[in-house]
């Protein structure tokens, strides 16, 4: 299930998962295996939370490295959670801010921690 790759991701400010900080919920996931479609809604824990565009970016990056390559995958910040709702949402579903943001060596290994297994135990 899709919730389940993302759950245990972790917190980049706390030592705790997504899920432990209702971050990620079941009910804000949507697939569509036919389509091949993932749609997901997070709610940052406070409305100008500084890691909004990084937590979306670790939902996105384990997406797209357990997923295969056929489906399309959209992160949003939940519908009124977040100050810089739309601004967030450009940015992470953007393909070419996304893959800048990925050839950051320092970023990309903040993200690999927060997705890494250890994390997730």
């Amino acid at each position: 299930e899709i919730y389940d790759l993302i759950r245990c991701i972790g917190d980049p400010e706390h030592p705790l998962t997504l899920e432990q900080l209702n971050v990620v919920r079941a009910e804000h996931v949507q697939c569509d295996a036919e389509d091949p479609y993932v749609c997901i809604h997070f709610t940052p824990t406070i409305p100008h939370c500084s890691m909004a565009q990084l937590i979306g970016l670790c939902i996105r990056v384990k997406l797209m490295r357990s997923l295969p390559g056929r489906f399309k995958v959209d992160v949003f910040v939940s519908p009124g959670t977040h100050s810089s709702e739309e601004a967030v949402n450009k940015q992470l579903n953007d393909k070419e801010r996304v893959a800048a943001a990925l050839e950051n060596q320092k970023l990309l290994q903040v993200i690999n921690g927060c997705i890494a297994p250890s994390r997730s135990s």
